[in-house]
């Protein structure tokens, strides 16, 4: 049985994924802001809630994070895979408590400064596993850190991308950095879950409209992460860009220096 963290497990593909772990009998972690959710999430598990906790966390600040961190390595001292499915999807120009803007404290930021907090629990495992979910972004070199990690004044269209990829470079400095542990980012798909909320009325209208015809089901977004976490043969780092089809995959090769420029600003904004 192996002990899994989902960050963002109290909904959406998180907390598909857990349904799924936990049929297959592991222990489940869950982290989440909203404990309306968790509990929620926790009772529909049924008969086997008692493999399940929650823990109330807020991870768009780097308090926040540090809290998380300190509860969970209070009841747990190996943790065998950690998944990060929390997101924001917002166009809006607005900054978290530390300065920084949302989309860049829990797409990225918020899972860098986690998983270092973490990796004394990780490092128990036999082969720990840390994935990442984002929108649909290959490893690519030929992107534009520039505003990293700034991003001021935050334009959706330009800076999505890095702060996706971000992700990326992350899985690869973990594998460099940590023997035995294996990193991989996964793309969510177009499942309809609850970030949409606070999507543009247009985007919420055309989904509604063509939802039916083009989305994936959350169960489908969520395959990949479950096979990831219970398989141990697949090559790190790894990237997945089709839900649902989890031996195509694509191995993540950035740009070294890249990778340590935004790990070392990564660690300049955490302390982690």
């Amino acid at each position: 049985m192996k002990t899994i963290l989902i960050a963002g497990g109290n909904s959406g593909i998180g907390l598909q994924a857990a349904r799924n772990l936990l049929v297959h009998g592991h222990q489940l972690v869950l982290l989440g802001r909203d404990p309306r959710k968790g509990e929620a999430a926790l009772a529909s598990f049924g008969t086997v809630s008692d493999r399940a906790s929650f823990v109330t966390a807020d991870l768009s600040t780097h308090g926040g994070v540090r809290d998380a961190a300190r509860r969970v390595l209070a009841q747990h001292d190996r943790i065998d895979a950690l998944v990060h499915t929390t997101g924001v999807f917002t166009f809006e120009e607005s900054r978290t408590a530390d300065g920084l803007h949302p989309f860049f404290a829990v797409n990225y930021l918020s899972r860098y400064h986690l998983t270092q907090l973490l990796l004394p629990a990780l490092r128990q495992a036999g082969r720990p596993v840390v994935l990442m979910m984002t929108a649909a972004i290959p490893p690519t070199d030929e992107t534009d850190f520039a505003r990293f990690p700034e991003f001021t004044p935050f334009a959706f269209g330009r800076d999505r991308k890095p702060i996706q990829l971000a992700n990326h470079h992350y899985a690869a400095h973990l594998t460099r950095a940590e023997p035995g542990l294996a990193a991989g980012v996964v793309n969510a798909g177009s499942a309809k879950t609850d970030i949409m909320r606070i999507a543009p009325w247009y985007m919420r209208a055309g989904m509604k409209i063509l939802g039916p015809l083009v989305l994936d089901s959350v169960d489908t977004s969520a395959h990949n992460v479950v096979e990831a976490v219970r398989h141990d043969d697949w090559h790190t780092p790894s990237y997945w860009d089709k839900p649902g089809r989890f031996e195509q995959r694509t191995p993540i090769a950035l740009n070294a220096v890249t990778t340590q420029h935004l790990m070392d600003a990564s660690r300049t904004l955490t302390g982690a």
